[in-house]
C-alpha cells in the first residue's frame, strides 16, 4: 500500500529563507509509515487497515483534557499533571482511563512530582507545599495499578515494555521521563549525566519516548534556542538504535511538530520525532506504521 501523507514533516528545517543552493536535503517519501500532523478533528484521516498500527501521540497535557483521536495505541510523553499533585495526576488518569485506545503507554515529565522518589520518603527534593511525602507513594503506587492495567494503561519509567499489534507485530516501547535541569521539577538531570541515562535504551527498541526532545530535533523555544538534550541527540546517532522508527516526546510546547531524520537502506523511512506537546498547538499526531 502506498501510503499518503497529511503532513509537513521537519517545520523547523528552514527559519531563514535559502536560496535552492543552500536548501537542506528533504526526506524521502514514507514507505512503511503515515504521519497526520495536520487534520480536521471532525473529519479523521482514514486508518490504513489490517497490517498497520495507529499510534496517536501527545505529551504536556497539564491535567488539562483535549479532543483525542481513536486508534489502536496512545502514547503520552509526560507531563500529565500541571503542579505535580496526586490530585492533579488523578485528573489526567481518569481522563485517559475513558479515552478508547485499547493499549496506552504513558509517562511522566518534569511537571510530575508526585511521581519522582526523589520528592519521597528519603528523597532529598524540596517539595512543594502542597506535594506530601505519602502522595509520592500513592501515585507512584497507583499508575501501576490494577485499575490501571485493566483500562489498558502501562506506565513505564527508564523500562521497556512490548505491545503486539492484531497483526503479531511485537513493538519493543522504551521510555524515559528524564530531561535536562532547568528549575524545580522531576526526573532532571545535570550535564554529563544524560550519556548514562541514554545508556540504557535498547537496542532493540522500536518505539522511543522521551520527555525532552533531542538537540536541534523541534526543540526550538519561541526565543530561537535549541532546548532539547546534546546527550540524547548523540545517543541516538548510535548505530544500535538505527531501527527505532518512532520517537515521541514534549516538553518543548512551541516546537510540536514531526520531523524525519536517519533515513538510511537498512531503516528507509528512518525515524520518525514527534514532538506531541499539546499546550500549543492542541492536535495530537498521528503516525501510522506497516507491522
Amino acid at each position: 500500500m502506498a501510503p499518503t501523507h497529511s503532513s509537513s514533516l521537519n517545520p523547523q528545517a528552514q527559519p531563514i529563507p535559502l536560496s535552492n543552493s543552500q536548501q537542506p536535503p528533504q526526506p524521502a517519501p514514507l514507505q512503511r509509515a503515515v504521519v497526520h500532523d495536520r487534520y480536521d478533528l471532525t473529519f479523521l484521516p482514514r486508518h490504513p487497515g489490517p497490517g498497520w498500527t495507529r499510534f496517536v501521540c501527545i505529551s504536556d497535557t497539564h491535567s488539562h483534557k483535549f479532543h483525542v483521536p481513536p486508534g489502536d495505541v496512545l502514547l503520552h510523553a509526560g507531563d500529565l499533571s500541571r503542579h505535580g499533585t496526586l490530585k492533579d495526576l488523578e485528573v489526567t488518569l481518569n481522563w485517559m482511563k475513558e479515552l478508547p485506545h485499547p493499549a496506552k503507554f504513558f509517562m511522566a515529565g518534569n511537571h510530575d512530582l508526585c511521581l519522582d522518589k526523589w520528592y519521597g520518603e528519603g528523597g532529598g527534593g524540596p517539595r512543594p507545599l502542597d506535594l506530601r511525602t505519602k502522595d509520592v507513594a500513592a501515585a507512584r503506587k497507583l499508575v501501576r495499578s490494577h485499575s490501571m492495567l485493566k483500562s489498558g494503561m502501562h506506565y513505564i519509567e527508564h523500562e521497556a515494555v512490548t505491545y503486539t499489534a492484531k497483526s503479531g507485530k511485537t513493538y519493543t516501547i522504551y521510555g524515559s521521563p528524564a530531561a535536562p535541569f532547568y528549575s524545580i521539577g522531576a526526573f532532571q538531570y545535570s550535564p554529563g549525566q544524560g550519556r548514562e541515562i541514554y545508556s540504557r535504551i535498547p537496542p532493540s527498541v522500536d518505539i522511543l519516548m522521551t520527555h525532552t526532545p533531542a538537540h536541534g530535533i523541534c526543540d526550538l523555544t519561541k526565543r530561537g534556542k535549541h532546548a532539547g538534550c546534546p546527550e540524547l541527540a548523540d545517543r541516538l546517532t548510535s548505530d544500535d538504535l538505527r531501527n527505532c522508527r518512532l520517537h515521541v516526546f514534549g516538553h518543548i510546547h512551541e516546537a510540536h511538530g514531526v520531523a524525519v531524520v536517519g533515513q538510511s537502506e537498512s531503516n528507509p523511512d528512518g525515524r520518525i520525532s514527534v514532538n506531541a506537546a499539546l499546550p500549543s498547538i492542541p492536535l495530537p499526531i498521528i503516525v501510522d506504521l506497516e507491522d
